[in-house]
């Protein structure tokens, strides 16, 4: 990947986390619930994008993206806990943990899938 197109994959994760604690940290707004666990399924999507989105960006790096995200959805529960109108839920961070887990078993499969090389020199 050309070295502009991952910069700019690093610039757009940087500015999904900002934008998304900064929503995370926003009165939550009305939704019509399908199901009671909703919101866990949103967390597990959301952090499996965010997920998806680093990879793309530090494509060698899921492990230490992935002890980033955790930190990040932790430290977004506790910041919420402070807020007096959203609450801090250890569930929401599991949910998160789910769909970090999720894309990186993905990302493996999806690697381990795709021919490997056999440039010989």
């Amino acid at each position: 990947m050309p070295p502009s197109i991952r910069t700019l994959l690093r610039a757009l994760f940087v500015l999904a986390l900002i934008g998304v604690f900064w929503l995370a940290l926003m009165p939550a707004p009305e939704v019509v619930k399908l199901v009671s666990w909703q919101d866990k399924i949103e967390h597990g999507v959301l952090f499996a994008a965010l997920m998806g989105l680093g990879a793309l960006a530090w494509p060698r790096h899921l492990l230490t993206l992935a002890a980033i995200l955790l930190l990040y959805g932790a430290a977004m529960e506790v910041a919420q806990s402070f807020t007096g109108y959203r609450f801090g839920d250890i569930w929401d961070w599991l949910a998160d943990t789910l769909g970090i887990v999720f894309m990186i078993g993905l990302l493996r499969l999806i690697r381990s899938a795709r021919p490997r090389s056999t440039d010989r020199h």
